[in-house]
């Protein structure tokens, strides 16, 4: 992992930010990310593997893409899809944008600055058949709040809360296109409210730290506008007996598999 200071080239708030040269899927994935802040883990790349890919090419829009890590490995996935970043945050966005130029998905991926509350101001509503977000997961009345302003901005909900979230991937969803969102698990009981008459086929998968032990994490999958119950997935063991990943982990955060 190499540091330095950013490109010029990437736009003013780049070139003033010390940032990391990362990769992500075993180096398939170029990330270059803040040195300081939220800095992306695990849980971006569960959600890429976790959003369906279609035979037929789709567009596909990540809520709150930060530097990419989402929507770069969905889109070195799904090779044929065609995907947009929405980033409130100035800095994250330009990483964003210096990121789809190192991995070659220029004409395929792009980014606009914007609020989720406000995205019919910068994203054509009912145009995309995936909608995918990693939404800040704290509460503001509860949170132990990080002392960065970066991790902050990422982890705990700012004004737009997690209604506002989910208002706006069902906005920006054709009718019977898929959204998916990872988030804590005792959150899970607001998500499917939040869902509740306005998206169904709603597949609820827990993502287990290991065998025996509660999540901590869920992925919600959902389609808009149609009918069909819940479905509670297997999910998926994160680590062994030991602190290494179990195999079917491996799989996805290093090979790039789906999550089925």
């Amino acid at each position: 992992m190499n540091s330095g200071e950013a490109d010029k080239a990437g736009g003013g708030a780049l070139s003033q930010a010390r940032v990391t040269d990362d990769a992500l899927l075993d180096g398939r994935v170029l990330l270059r990310q803040a040195a300081q802040g939220y800095r992306a883990a695990v849980d971006p790349v569960l959600l890429a593997a976790a959003v369906p890919a279609r035979q037929n090419p789709q567009r596909v829009l990540d809520l709150g893409c930060g530097p990419g890590a989402a929507l770069l490995c969905y889109l070195t996935r799904a090779e044929a899809d065609h995907g947009m970043g929405l980033e409130i945050d100035p800095g994250a966005a330009a990483l964003c944008r210096n990121n789809i130029q190192a991995n070659g998905l220029v004409g395929r991926a792009s980014v606009v600055e914007g609020d989720v509350r406000d995205l019919a101001r910068v994203v054509e509503a009912g145009t995309f058949q995936q909608v995918f977000a990693n939404p800040p997961y704290l509460d503001p009345d509860t949170a132990d709040r990080p002392p960065d302003a970066g991790r902050d901005r990422a982890h705990v909900e700012g004004e737009a809360a997690l209604t506002d979230w989910l208002d706006a991937m069902l906005l920006a969803l054709r009718p019977k296109g898929g959204l998916t969102i990872i988030h804590r698990a005792d959150r899970l009981s607001e998500i499917i409210a939040g869902l509740h008459g306005r998206a169904g086929e709603v597949c609820v998968i827990p993502l287990w730290p290991r065998a025996g032990v509660p999540a901590k994490r869920v992925i919600v999958r959902a389609r808009k506008g149609v009918r069909g119950g819940a479905t509670l997935h297997p999910g998926l063991v994160l680590h062994g007996a030991e602190q290494g990943y179990t195999k079917a982990a491996q799989a996805i955060l290093r090979g790039g598999a789906a999550l089925p």
